[in-house]
């Protein structure tokens, strides 16, 4: 995402081919075709991009995937250039709202926002003193959600993003899940609408629907591994459908050894034969944030002393996150080589 806005400063420049959770092919082919479109050069050079841009224009851009970072990049690649661009088929994601926000408060008129077609009329010349607050993020009140719902606890979660929680809500309020919305109120950005959240212990059932994920407003993709550990403890069978990532959904059987009763059906889906008893085991996380953070769920609802070992996927994607559950009460600690 360093592309967008760097080609309004360097007519050329390379950046480092960076990498992620290793969940599968992940393409960066659609940053390149949207960037293209605006007259961005990319060349693949040994292990870094070479990005040229000689004479950048507006365009009206399909994008290849309806991806957060993507249209990030599209949207800061447009906001210097003068006249219209259109950004076709974007993702309209809490971050994606965000930037857009952003964007307006430094004087970039900014039409379409949280909709899938977004129009940006760029100004070239930004020179403005801003603070703007991100929003808070809806990954984040999952986590403590599915926690308490694995855990079958009460605990208070506060500035949920609900309008990016509220489908995930659902499917687990027909699950039985019971909670209760205690107060409503706005994020610090005075755009996205917030609620602390109280949770009660529940009996859960399976949904007869499989689970899925789609880009926003559906199931947020990075929700999605969170119904594992709930699937877990739910009466009944659950499938979980994960078409985004080929490897994802394997890194599910981890919980077998924890003691669940998960069946592969195929690299993108998983069934799971909830109702288990959960057992300690030692485990060695895998190299994708969202799969090792379940599997630390389970551990948390499971009898006995667990031990999860290479934890840098977890603490890369949350703050602190022992000290913060020991605060609720779980019996959690960092052990050091």
């Amino acid at each position: 995402m360093f592309i967008g806005p760097l080609i309004h400063l360097f007519k050329t420049f390379y950046i480092p081919r960076a990498g992620g959770c290793a969940l599968g092919k992940r393409t960066v082919r659609p940053h390149f075709f949207a960037l293209e479109k605006m007259g961005v050069k990319i060349k693949i050079v040994k292990e870094a991009y070479k990005i040229t841009s000689k004479r950048l224009k507006p365009a009206e851009i399909v994008l290849y995937e309806s991806g957060d970072t993507v249209t990030v990049n599209a949207l800061l690649g447009a906001a210097k250039i003068k006249d219209k661009t259109i950004i076709k088929l974007a993702s309209a994601n809490y971050q994606v709202q965000d930037i857009c926000l952003f964007l307006k408060k430094l004087g970039v008129r900014v039409e379409g926002i949280g909709t899938t077609t977004i129009t940006v009329y760029g100004t070239p010349r930004i020179n403005k003193t801003i603070t703007y607050h991100p929003s808070e993020d809806p990954i984040e009140a999952m986590l403590f959600i599915a926690i308490a719902a694995t855990t079958n606890s009460s605990i208070i979660i506060k500035k949920c993003p609900v309008d990016f929680l509220e489908l995930e809500l659902l499917k687990l309020e027909k699950m039985g899940f019971k909670y209760k919305i205690l107060k409503r109120y706005k994020s610090k950005n005075n755009a996205t609408n917030l609620i602390d959240l109280k949770t009660f212990p529940s009996k859960l059932e399976a949904l007869e629907e499989k689970i899925y994920a789609r880009p926003f407003p559906g199931l947020n993709i990075d929700n999605l591994p969170f119904f594992v550990p709930i699937a877990i403890k739910a009466k009944g069978q659950t499938l979980i459908h994960d078409w985004v990532f080929e490897n994802r959904a394997i890194y599910y059987l981890e919980l077998t050894k924890l003691g669940a009763d998960i069946i592969l059906a195929d690299p993108h889906r998983v069934y799971i034969n909830g109702s288990t008893k959960l057992k300690a085991a030692e485990v060695i996380c895998p190299p994708a944030l969202r799969p090792a953070t379940i599997i630390m769920i389970a551990m948390l609802a499971a009898k006995g002393t667990s031990l999860l070992r290479n934890v840098y996927s977890i603490n890369r994607g949350y703050e602190d996150l022992s000290r913060r559950l020991k605060r609720l009460g779980a019996k959690i600690e960092i052990v050091e080589k």
